[in-house]
């Protein structure tokens, strides 16, 4: 019933995740509503972010420089490194402004149902990255699942005598939450990372 521009919008709009038919409908006739200007900048940098953005050679971070701006800055802490799932962790971070170390980006975690293992998500880049940078600690900043364990696990038994300490974020009941609501591998790692009341 629309005609094949908007239909073809529509459709498009369904690649990017959780926009289902009614977003997707809603989206396509708000870029009608748009100025030509505007509709030729949301082209452009659509194009330009698949053209221009890599993985960082040194961390794996997009960027459209040819090294990004975390691994390019000299006054960072070179002697702790941030290991993250995915890029969007690391701007998360540097909002928030209270890391100044490195960081390096895995390509997702281990998980053995899904079909990817420790080969898949590119481990050796990061082993041989910490081999070569002396980094005296290493920090993993999963999200709190079953993949997010399993990956700290196998990189912790794989960095094991190397002399570098390793850490992971603290984790627990979120506030405001319902503890009968919350998830049991979240209870025991609130547990297990209990600290005393000062």
């Amino acid at each position: 019933m629309y005609p094949e521009s908007i239909k073809n919008l529509i459709e498009s709009f369904k690649f990017l995740p959780g926009i289902g038919e009614k977003t997707a409908e809603r989206l396509a006739f708000s870029i009608l509503d748009l100025e030509e200007e505007q509709v030729s900048l949301f082209s452009d940098s659509l194009l330009a972010v698949k053209e221009k953005i890599h993985p960082c050679p040194i961390c794996n971070t997009f960027t459209d420089a040819d090294i990004c701006f975390v691994c390019s800055d000299s006054s960072r802490d070179t002697s702790t490194l941030c290991v993250v799932e995915d890029t969007k962790s690391v701007f998360l971070f540097e909002k928030l402004g209270m890391f100044q170390g490195m960081y390096h980006v895995l390509d997702g975690l281990i998980s053995p149902l899904d079909g990817i293992n420790p080969e898949d998500i590119g481990l050796d880049k990061l082993i041989d990255r910490i081999k070569k940078e002396n980094f005296k600690e290493v920090i993993f900043a999963f999200r709190p699942s079953i993949e997010g364990e399993t990956t700290s696990l196998y990189i912790k038994r794989v960095l094991d005598g190397m002399g570098v300490v390793v850490t992971r974020l603290a984790s627990g009941v979120p506030m405001g939450a319902d503890i009968e609501y919350v998830d049991s591998l979240t209870l025991e790692r609130a547990l297990n990372d209990r600290k005393e009341i000062e």
